[in-house]
């Protein structure tokens, strides 16, 4: 098995996605927490999370002498990553099985990237 990230990429103030109703809201959640359950049951599941929004980054650089902190993001783009799963796949075929269904329930794009395998197996 190898570990993956699916990343969720949202896009701030896409006028193409308007806002959800809760109506619309409530059914993309019990989509997600059913998905995120068919994944613990598995044993794909590993770690997810949602993020705030990219304004809440602080950025931390090599200063001199000392580190520098400042407000984020990194990198100014309108596009940024939402939230992530990371999950424990048997190749890239499954990951992106995964993958697609964290598509279906959310409706927004998912990178895969695999993890380097650092465990010398």
């Amino acid at each position: 098995m190898s570990q993956y990230l699916l990343s969720v990429h949202t896009v701030q103030g896409d006028a193409a996605r308007p806002p959800m109703s809760a109506e619309e809201m409530g059914a993309m959640m019990e989509r997600v927490q059913a998905l995120e359950t068919e994944m613990k049951s598995s044993g794909t599941f590993l770690f997810g999370g949602r993020l705030h929004d990219p304004e809440t980054a602080t950025v931390v650089r090599r200063g001199a002498p000392e580190l520098v902190m400042t407000d984020g993001p990194f990198v100014e783009s309108k596009e940024h990553i939402g939230g992530f799963y990371i999950i424990d796949a048997a190749d890239l075929d499954d990951a992106v099985a995964w993958a697609g269904k964290v598509v279906e329930a959310i409706g927004a794009p998912i990178e895969v990237r695999p993890f380097y395998d650092v465990s010398g197996s």
